[in-house]
């Protein structure tokens, strides 16, 4: 493996996933859209279409592909917030500065803390937050 180039993330309201990682510090990188048989046979979806979003971390370590299936449409729907010990992919995690801040704005917001912040073997301060469409992002704020 030469390295991870990006995470995909399936989404409903694209533009609200993007303006929220957005706001937490991404930089988006790039919009599109995709359909066509190449699309359908990657996916494993016939008469897939999507649009995308590539929003980046500003020091080009990581990037999230945010994806909206307009076709065909995920048959459940949005999914509610599951809880953290849920088997699967559950959360991303993103180093901030001043988690006090960066968490007011978000409850600001609506968004909502899953657990509490809690200052994590004297090198983290740390919190769990879901954002849109039940993602949980954590933020580490480096305890100095």
């Amino acid at each position: 493996m030469l390295r991870v180039d990006h995470i995909g993330v399936v989404v409903d309201d694209l533009d609200a996933v993007t303006d929220f990682f957005v706001a937490l510090g991404f930089e988006l990188e790039n919009r599109w859209s995709a359909d066509g048989e190449e699309l359908g046979q990657i996916v494993g979806l016939s008469g897939a279409r999507t649009e995308a979003a590539m929003v980046r971390a500003p020091d080009s370590s990581g990037k999230l592909e945010l994806v909206k299936f307009v076709t065909p449409a995920d048959a459940e729907g949005v999914p509610a917030a599951q809880p953290a010990n849920r088997l699967g992919f559950r959360h991303i995690a993103i180093e901030i500065k001043d988690l006090a801040t960066v968490v007011d704005g978000l409850r600001g917001q609506g968004f909502a803390t899953v657990g509490e912040v809690v200052d994590f073997a004297g090198s983290y301060r740390l919190c769990y937050v879901h954002g849109p469409e039940g993602l949980i992002v954590e933020l580490a704020e480096k305890l100095t």
